[in-house]
């Protein structure tokens, strides 16, 4: 199911061609929909966005683990996995989970505060 650490391209493509007859594309995705240089871009044109990521989900590796600019920013917990803190909140919670929740809900209420405040300097 997993494949092997290291991963081995190589011999990942030999196995696909054996096995299905044609060699995968693993930069299709980048290729069609972008995303060579997606830390530039978002740092261009993006703003308050935050990447959660728990490290214990094995595609953590490939997500953003340190903030690309002020308010694009890599929120993480060791022992979480994907997803756990955006599902509905429970009494049985662990801590460290009700803490990455805080944590993404403290980000977004300074967001929102800075919001307003530039509208009520901006309107007078």
């Amino acid at each position: 199911m997993f494949p092997a650490e290291p991963f081995d391209l190589k011999g990942y493509i030999e196995e696909c061609k054996s096995a299905f007859g044609l060699p995968p594309r693993p930069h299709w995705i980048t290729t069609y929909y972008g995303g060579h240089h997606f830390k530039e871009v978002l740092r261009r044109f993006g703003s308050n966005i935050i990447f959660s990521n728990g490290l214990r989900d094995p595609y953590s590796s490939g997500g953003v683990l340190e903030n690309i600019s002020d308010s694009i920013l890599a929120v993480y917990t060791t022992k979480g996995a994907h997803c756990m803190d955006i599902l509905p909140a429970t009494n049985g919670d662990p801590d460290w989970v009700v803490l990455q929740r805080n944590i993404e809900i403290e980000i977004i209420n300074g967001w929102i505060l800075k919001y307003y405040q530039d509208l009520l300097e901006n309107s007078s």
